[in-house]
């Protein structure tokens, strides 16, 4: 596909920002907006709007962007072409002031594809009644195209897999890339019940004691939890014949009942200590695993692809993940470190990109810079590592916010927690006590690739460095990282290289060689139920709130 020539020079805005059916406590069917800036292939500036407001997974950039705009806390200066996401919800926008307004020429388009020849007016400033280029692209293509921001254009002969909570017109789609075209494959909810055992199923929900429209926390939860559980065969045809108990959110008696006719077991309440129900979690999380990769193997059967390119909320699956690698399926397997729905203006952004000529360039994931000042002055010496090594080693815990943000879930060296890694006592300090976190969930290091190939034994993948894979680590290694290895033995290990994140690698490299420490807790640099830190007042506040013991904030280190 390709778009007039007088657009190429333009800069490209892309937007995430449909309206959810009601002003939700949690949000509701649509959950974090976001915007990306790009111009010449190039991300030039990127707000996930949490951390700009202060509000987890905040869906309402409709009241924010005018203020953001007029404020010039985002710059459009300058001629731009505009494109919108969509999802199952809507196809259309309009600001809090109705200042900017979009409707696409087309509603929910079968197949999930781009949709040209849309209307969009800004009305303010310096922009009275200007109507940009404006294009609408399916939830399904943005989500697949963020990879291509951290990757490059899609390999010759790949599968594009997108699997998420639900996107236009499903919640799994796939493509097939050749000669620079993409294939459609096919798009559906066949799979929805397989993402719904995370985020919309009344049994996860009461196990882990969430609270309904706490969808968007799940996931993680119960990912953590059911590595106490071990699959069972009987449990899964048990939760198959009921429907796997997706709704009986007003009548968990149901649930009571059956469990004891089925298994002669009483249970009157739900405890996460209770091994049922771990095992029940257990289960739902192996037949995630199990169905997803049937399918994969099914469509690689039919393309035969080389590389598997694989995006959407689902792939933030760690265990999952692994599997996939260990089927040997592709020469190799990409997944961006923005997999969510945080990440969907940026592909977007990509798409329409490519659609009008621009090379993507490979970006870093510290993204997240919309309202940070530019930090490039900053620099530090061995005196600051020497400092912060002196303080870990007393068990001080130490917030970081260094630069730009990370753009996704993660964590990944510039807005993280650190502390180290070789005890259980401290790692349950920072997730339990600062952070706030359940008892059950694990806690992540950070640690040198070279350093990860030894403990784990084998080459380190390069998904690793975004934290998307999970690791046996060696018995003979176990007491130098017994903090963040989880209850079955693995560790969702960061690995880094220099270029990665050089302070953070340098950090590690001299804790290694003058004290022989091997890793270092990474977790995020936030309490339960915030967004990740993004300025420097935000990190102090919360640093304070969370009582750490230091934070770093673009190289100085600030004790508290």
């Amino acid at each position: 596909m390709s778009i007039k020539k007088e657009c190429y020079m333009k800069k490209t805005i892309a937007i995430y920002g449909v309206k959810d059916r009601d002003n939700y406590k949690y949000p509701g069917f649509v959950h974090d907006h976001n915007i990306c800036i790009m111009d010449g292939g190039k991300v030039v500036d990127y707000l996930h709007l949490e951390r700009y407001t202060r509000r987890k997974y905040d869906n309402r950039i409709d009241l924010f962007l005018e203020e953001l705009i007029e404020n010039k806390t985002i710059n459009i200066e300058g001629e731009f072409d505009i494109i919108f996401v969509n999802s199952f919800e809507a196809n259309s926008f309009i600001s809090n002031n109705g200042k900017i307004k979009f409707e696409s020429s087309e509603l929910f388009p079968f197949p999930p594809k781009l949709v040209k020849s849309c209307f969009c007016r800004f009305n303010f400033g310096n922009y009275k009644f200007y109507e940009p280029n404006a294009y609408m692209l399916s939830h399904e293509l943005a989500h697949i195209f963020t990879n291509t921001l951290f990757y490059g254009m899609f390999k010759e002969n790949s599968l594009l897999i997108h699997f998420d909570g639900g996107a236009s017109v499903g919640n799994f789609s796939a493509y097939h890339f050749k000669n620079n075209q993409l294939k459609f494959i096919e798009a559906h909810w066949e799979l929805s019940h397989l993402s719904k055992f995370f985020n919309d199923n009344a049994l996860t929900f009461a196990m882990l004691n969430a609270e309904p429209g706490e969808h968007t926390s799940v996931p993680g939860k119960l990912m953590g939890f059911a590595a106490f559980g071990k699959y069972s065969e009987k449990i899964e045809k048990f939760l198959i014949k009921n429907n796997f108990f997706k709704d009986i959110w007003n009548n968990h008696e149901f649930f009571f009942k059956e469990a004891y006719k089925e298994f002669n077991i009483i249970i009157n309440k739900f405890d996460t200590k209770n091994k049922f129900l771990q095992d029940i979690a257990a289960t739902f999380q192996k037949i995630f695993e199990n169905t997803i990769i049937k399918k994969i193997k099914e469509l690689n059967k039919i393309y035969k692809s080389d590389y598997l390119y694989y995006s959407g909320g689902s792939s933030l699956n760690i265990i999952t993940n692994s599997k996939i690698l260990e089927t040997a399926l592709f020469k190799e397997v990409y997944i961006p470190p923005v997999n969510n729905d945080s990440g969907l203006s940026l592909g977007a952004a990509a798409y329409l990109e490519w659609t009008k000529g621009n090379k993507i360039k490979k970006h870093s994931p510290y993204l997240n810079n919309i309202g940070i000042k530019q930090y490039e002055k900053y620099i530090y010496n061995e005196n600051l590592l020497k400092d912060i090594s002196n303080l870990l080693l007393k068990n001080k815990i130490i917030g970081i916010s260094n630069g730009y943000a990370e753009a996704g879930a993660r964590a990944l060296g510039n807005r993280s927690i650190i502390a180290l890694a070789n005890s259980k006592n401290l790692a349950r300090k920072v997730s339990q006590d600062c952070k706030n976190r359940e008892w059950y969930r694990p806690i992540a290091p950070i640690i040198l690739k070279s350093l990860a190939n030894k403990i784990t034994g084998k080459k380190i993948n390069h998904l690793a460095k975004f934290m998307l894979l999970d690791f046996k680590i060696l018995q003979s290694y176990q007491n130098k990282l017994e903090g963040v290895i989880h209850v079955n033995g693995t560790s969702r290990i960061q690995s880094i290289e220099k270029n990665d994140n050089p302070f953070i690698y340098d950090l590690l490299t001299y804790l290694f060689e003058k004290h022989n420490i091997y890793g270092l807790i990474n977790t995020s640099f936030n309490k339960r139920g915030e967004p990740i830190v993004h300025t420097a007042k935000d990190a102090l506040n919360s640093a304070k709130n969370m009582k750490l013991d230091a934070v770093v904030i673009n190289y100085e280190l600030i004790i508290l």
